[in-house]
């Protein structure tokens, strides 16, 4: 001991006094006192940091010059939103441009969505810089109670506990203990097995196959009614399934897989030789399953002949078979082959040549 009644810097003391982590020895560290097995006993509170100040607290001028960036921003972002407004209402939707590296482009998405960008970059940069500057930036620490329950709460907890196990006869029942351990414990297996289960062989015929083969005739979905070729104009569409689907065992699992979008088209706006030839004087058909994650496709735009899918954006161009040219999706959209029969009602001229869908690993293996 020194002068001051304090031990030296690893001298052992037991102070019988004090709480401990398992002993009651301790040593002094550095000003810490700290048990044997080197686990903290308590700390002095170190407190903050001091604060550094910052160009803007001290000098107006820097506060201004900050200001006056944060306004330019917002300004910018004010900026774009208008150009957003007027390019909306201003460009053709059907224009393109060539733009290196991507290739033929739609100006008015291209427009909009670098004005949205700039609209949103510049309210986020300035409310950061704006925070960074000018908003208070001193720390503040608010005291918390301690959390450790008083020993009388927490004898009282075990007590309780010890109360339940004794009134449930648990330790006097064996059988009844490790009966329920076995239950609980197989109770877990089927939910493993289905996991696991799940991620065995599947039925790769029935993901590169659907109903369509030739000859089916194409019906409204869901009236189930058959089309002829007059009844598709330019412009219109229709939701199409296999005539089969009537007699199938597993109605939505088919109809998922075999949904067909039917629009007509001018013949001349079709620029693929094979979409032409697929069809049937410029009405044509193609999944209606999306090739990202299978969301149905059922948003058609007359105007620039695109489908789109609503779940993610994805968007195909029907005059280029249905090539896709916005969004996630990777592959276009499969093209049904269809022609009419004696009576003049559109049929399937062959199943789909090639599956339908989101990919799969076994996709493109024969």
């Amino acid at each position: 001991m020194n002068e001051h009644g304090t031990p030296p810097q690893g001298e052992e003391v037991v102070e019988t006094g004090m709480p401990a982590y398992g002993s009651t020895a301790v040593r002094l560290d550095r000003g810490h006192v700290v048990g044997t097995g080197g686990l903290p006993q308590r700390f002095e509170n170190p407190g903050l940091p001091p604060h550094i100040p910052r160009m803007a607290d001290l000098e107006e001028a820097a506060a201004k010059r900050a200001e006056k960036q944060v306004a330019t921003f917002f300004g910018i972002s004010a900026l774009g939103t208008i150009v957003f407004l007027v390019a909306y209402f201003a460009i053709d939707i059907r224009t393109q441009v060539f733009i290196p590296g991507i290739g033929d482009a739609n100006l008015s998405n291209i427009v909009l969505g670098v004005s949205m960008a700039l609209a949103l970059l510049g309210i986020g940069v300035g409310a950061i810089h704006w925070a960074k500057t000018l908003m208070p930036d001193t720390e503040v620490v608010e005291e918390r109670h301690p959390l450790r329950s008083s020993e009388v709460a927490r004898d009282d907890v075990v007590q309780t506990l010890n109360e339940g196990a004794s009134g449930a006869q648990l330790n006097r029942r064996p059988l009844i203990k490790y009966s329920l351990g076995g239950a609980l414990g197989l109770f877990a297996l089927p939910f493993l097995v289905q996991l696991v289960g799940g991620l065995g062989p599947v039925n790769i015929s029935e993901l590169k196959h659907t109903l369509w083969k030739k000859g089916d005739r194409l019906v409204r979905d869901p009236e189930l009614t058959p089309i002829k070729a007059s009844d598709v104009t330019i412009g219109s569409v229709f939701h199409v399934l296999p005539e089969t689907i009537k007699d199938s065992q597993h109605v939505l699992e088919d109809k998922g897989k075999a949904a067909v979008l039917l629009m007509r088209l001018d013949p001349v706006d079709i620029h693929v030789k094979k979409e032409r030839d697929w069809g049937y004087e410029g009405i044509v058909a193609y999944s209606k399953i999306c090739t990202h994650v299978g969301c149905p496709v059922g948003l058609y735009e007359q105007q620039t002949h695109h489908l789109l899918c609503p779940c993610h954006q994805s968007t195909f161009d029907v005059t280029e078979d249905c090539k896709v040219i916005f969004g996630p999706a990777k592959r276009p959209l499969p093209q049904l082959k269809i022609t009419v029969d004696t009576d003049g009602y559109l049929v399937a001229d062959a199943p789909f040549a090639e599956p339908v869908g989101p990919s799969f690993w076994e996709r493109d293996r024969t």
